[in-house]
């Protein structure tokens, strides 16, 4: 009965199912007696890790800074140790590579005395040291 009533109100509102004529009965019927070809998905691992690669860089001259830019576009992080360096050579390197790696929308930290850390923008960096002092990112350098 109350399947009745339901047909009843769909069927004022236009929503009434036509029956099916002979050669649409026949259609699907042959269409069922047509064997599926099961079609195999592509199979992959959600799982999968790419070991990353950090980049370990002691520029002695500023031809150096053109693979760390190198590395940056590759999209591999860059630690640069910059304590043995002459300290215009220092300003030079890191106004250089930060520039890439703004231009990367990548990240800069300083991590210790002369020691920078550079990543791609597909890398975060976690943690914050900002003791910078009185001359900055540069204070370890003898002026």
């Amino acid at each position: 009965m109350a399947k009745k009533l339901v047909d009843k109100v769909l069927g004022f509102m236009g929503f009434e199912e036509e029956p099916l004529e002979e050669e649409e009965k026949e259609r699907f019927r042959e269409e069922d007696s047509v064997p599926q070809v099961k079609r195999k998905g592509q199979v992959f691992s959600l799982h999968t890790q790419r070991q990353v690669r950090v980049i370990v860089a002691e520029p002695r001259a500023f031809e150096d800074v053109q693979s760390i830019a190198e590395h940056l576009k590759n999209r591999r992080p860059v630690v640069v140790n910059l304590e043995r360096a002459e300290s215009e050579l220092a300003r030079r390197v890191v106004d250089f590579v930060s520039g890439a790696t703004y231009a990367l929308n990548g990240n800069m930290q300083k991590v210790g005395n002369g020691i920078f850390l550079f990543v791609p923008s597909n890398m975060d960096i976690a943690g914050d040291i900002k003791e910078y002092g009185e001359r900055g990112i540069f204070s370890w350098m003898d002026e």
